[in-house]
């Protein structure tokens, strides 16, 4: 069978996580089981049928063979049909498993991943996943069933063809397993350059209004048809795979069936084996290379499916992993030594301050100096290349993803909504707040006059940058009121004017949390207790 990274024909982790597979299978075999049946019972039918009508008996003995034919066929037909009602029932389910998973774990570890690759993950990549289920898998029951019942019918019927057959059968594996190694690895490069070509994309529509500013937008053409034809080279190199391989599996299965035919032609010839016996052999012949190679052939269907499911549990496996579960008491906020590296890139140099319960800490820098770095570290949402970040003596990883972020209120500097109203944004911080305190959280972000009623569509679309800013300072300031001990803000005051600032900054100290600030304004580094300075200006 085709390799699958070491893990067999069937990946394991999709028994494990998609309990739909497990039940598949099971009805698969008892499909394939079936089918062997009934094509042994289909090449019986025939060959005592021709062989009636071969020696010149009447017609009329010919009407039960033909009726029992028919009802071979369509057993044949309901169970194909079936196979494929199970078929996508079950991909749907998993699909819908392994997204739910995918989910899950964004949700614990979120920014970890690229949205253009989750995106690209989500959509069309577990789609694949249909050919795994409705071709692969049940061509791979089949392979297994088939041809050990049909073998066996032929050896009780004709030994000398049965050998013939159980030599030349495992070629076909051989060659699948062959095949089967390179159209892995180039699935798996094809699958990178396609998730390069959508993080490109995403990335060139997020910054087109910038590019256009800056008269750049018609230059990056050039680079985006680059990837494209990058991914249609691997697109078309898979192919090419695809189709030789299938060649050469159609080769091998029909020399091989040949010689068995040879073989029974000469002894037919020089009465080694009666007429019947030899015709249902030649139609049971081929029935046994059929499903083998066919499996070879919907491998192809079934690569692009599994490289996302792999994809999917490099997600799904940190949502499993050990997510520590100690528990965190009050406490100073310490950042100590913390750095961050991109390869050879300093993103982040070593940086080390403590935050006291109360306390209002603002973060300088010039552009690039690492400070989003920091607060992505502080967070949780990425881990340091080196130092720690701890409260009360706990880090992210023995706290847990989620438990370590109930303790902070985030706003970054493009703060997310969600298509509603004003008050269903600010809600997202602590959905059981009437309509009086979304009011006073507001108000006390420097936005008392927005209606809580106010549409907001997709991308913010309703609301000036400014407003964006305070409806997201006005839910961070719900998640404070409800239990929430620290805040971490990127540039809160930027677009807003000197009044709604002065009124933001003495909202942020009166709500008595600690707080970490990102800020160029004057203002604001003025209003804090302590600035520290990272990268040039440190």
């Amino acid at each position: 069978m085709p390799r699958r990274t070491g893990r067999g024909p069937v990946d394991p982790r999709l028994l494990s996580h998609a309990r739909a597979t497990r039940f598949f299978l099971g009805a698969g075999v008892a499909a394939g089981t079936a089918t062997a049946a009934l094509v042994i019972v289909q090449a019986r039918v025939l060959a005592g049928a021709i062989s009636t009508a071969a020696a010149g008996m009447r017609r009329d003995a010919l009407i039960m063979p033909l009726a029992l034919l028919t009802l071979v066929l369509l057993g044949r037909a309901a169970l194909t049909w079936l196979t494929t009602w199970l078929a996508h029932r079950s991909a749907a389910a998993v699909k819908s498993q392994l997204r739910h998973d995918v989910m899950a774990a964004t949700l614990q570890t979120p920014g970890r991943t690229p949205s253009a690759s989750l995106v690209t993950l989500m959509t069309q990549g577990l789609d694949g996943l249909d050919g795994y289920y409705a071709k692969y898998l049940p061509q791979l029951v089949l392979a297994v069933t088939v041809p050990l019942f049909v073998g066996i019918s032929i050896l009780l019927a004709d030994w000398s063809s049965a050998l013939i057959i159980a030599v030349t059968v495992p070629l076909i594996p051989l060659f699948m397993a062959m095949v089967g190694w390179t159209t892995e690895a180039r699935v798996r490069r094809r699958y990178r350059y396609q998730t390069r070509l959508a993080r490109h994309f995403a990335d060139l529509v997020a910054g087109l209004p910038t590019l256009q500013v800056f008269g750049r937008a018609k230059a990056q053409a050039e680079g985006l048809r680059r990837t494209e034809d990058a991914n249609r080279t691997e697109t078309l190199g898979t192919l090419r795979i695809s189709f030789l391989s299938a060649l050469v599996l159609e080769l091998l299965s029909t020399l091989s069936v040949a010689i068995v035919a040879v073989t029974v032609g000469t002894r037919l010839v020089y009465f080694g084996i009666d007429f019947r016996t030899a015709l249902y052999v030649l139609i049971l012949a081929p029935e046994v290379y059929l499903p083998i190679r066919q499996v070879g052939v919907h491998y192809h269907d079934s690569a692009d499916g599994v490289a996302a499911a792999e994809a999917a549990f490099v997600e799904i496996d940190r949502l499993r992993a050990p997510s520590g579960g100690t528990q965190l008491t009050d406490g100073p906020v310490v950042v100590e030594g913390i750095t961050h590296r991109y390869g050879d890139v300093v993103a982040l140099p070593p940086t080390s301050f403590t935050v006291s319960p109360g306390e209002v800490v603002a973060l300088s820098g010039p552009s690039g100096s690492g400070k989003s770095t920091l607060l992505g570290a502080l967070l949780g949402f990425l881990v340091p290349t080196g130092g720690a970040v701890t409260v009360g003596g706990v880090g992210p990883a023995e706290a847990g993803g989620r438990e370590w972020r109930r303790r902070f209120a985030y706003v970054p500097q493009q703060p997310g909504l969600v298509a509603g109203t004003v008050a269903d944004n600010v809600r997202l911080g602590a959905p059981e707040a009437d309509d009086a305190e979304v009011r006073e959280v507001l108000a006390a972000a420097g936005a008392p006059d927005l209606e809580l009623e106010h549409p907001v569509g997709d991308e913010a679309e309703g609301l000036s940058a400014g407003e964006r800013r305070r409806v997201g300072i006005a839910r961070a300031l719900l998640r404070i009121r409800r239990g929430a001990h620290v805040l971490v803000l990127d540039e809160p005051t930027a677009g807003l004017d000197a009044d709604s600032e002065s009124v933001v900054v003495e909202t942020l100290r009166a709500s008595g949390a600690s707080a970490v600030i990102v800020s160029h304004r004057a203002a604001v580094l003025a209003a804090a207790d302590r600035v520290v300075r990272i990268g040039a200006d440190a």
